[in-house]
């Protein structure tokens, strides 16, 4: 293949867009921030799951909570009732029974006070559990929010730089034949690099010394002659510094 040495050249303009466009392509995935993002998303699960577990142990404390008041008092109806029938009973054997029952009521109430006192002081502990995952989750949600601003303001400036790489390399590409750069193209497609200067020997697209009998036939080769790197398969371009 033939190309003007101008448009040959012109690849290497080309291939220096095309390695910030992937440069920059590589910084946008790998941001710092996108990688701690990922981290606090997974932290922010774990710490959700714990949540929802411990809110779980809290609902069912406050069920049992209810439960025991809702215990106490009816005890405390049958109390209250059980005195009043004790004030005008005058028979002998219902007011042992009364009394009987109201001891035993008493000692339900007690019972009852004391199992409600034990679980408020489980529910305390189990909010205070509660409280401190959710400022876990507070303070992982804060740092999220400051991460997004600050990916997302990197990302625009990498963004606005890739545009303006993206319409130099169309520029570039336009003054480049067909040929020449379908065949640019593919090279690059194929392995990584689709265009390298020559300098002093040495392909820029191996760092590779040629062997002198890659340098003969290369200093055979016409001005438009289109040669590629034997280790690389880049499109070799030749200047004054090549050493030919």
């Amino acid at each position: 293949m033939k190309a003007p040495v101008s448009e040959q050249r012109s690849l290497l303009e080309l291939q220096a867009a095309d390695n910030r466009l992937a440069q920059l392509g590589h910084r946008a995935k790998t941001l710092p921030q996108q990688k701690r993002l990922d981290e606090l998303a997974a932290l922010a699960g774990a710490v959700s799951r714990t949540f929802a577990t411990i809110r779980g142990e809290l609902e069912d404390a406050q069920l049992e909570i209810s439960r025991v008041e809702s215990d106490v008092q009816v005890v405390a109806t049958r109390l209250s009732r059980d005195r009043e029938r004790l004030e005008v009973s005058s028979s002998t054997k219902d007011i042992q029974a009364l009394e009987h029952e109201i001891v035993s009521l008493e000692k339900r109430r007690s019972d009852l006070e004391d199992i409600e006192l034990a679980v408020m002081e489980r529910t305390d502990e189990i909010s205070g559990r509660l409280q401190v995952v959710e400022s876990e989750l507070g303070a992982l949600a804060a740092e999220r929010d400051e991460l997004l601003v600050s990916r997302d303001a990197e990302l625009a400036e990498i963004n606005s730089e890739r545009r303006g790489v993206q319409v130099n390399r169309d520029l570039i590409a336009g003054g480049v034949g067909d040929e020449l750069l379908a065949l640019y193209d593919r090279q690059r497609a194929r392995y990584g690099i689709g265009a390298a200067l020559l300098t002093r020997g040495i392909s820029m697209g191996s760092n590779v010394k040629l062997h002198e009998s890659d340098l003969a036939k290369i200093r055979l080769a016409e001005p438009d002659d289109v040669v590629l790197d034997p280790d690389s398969s880049c499109i070799l371009v030749r200047t004054e510094e090549s050493g030919l």
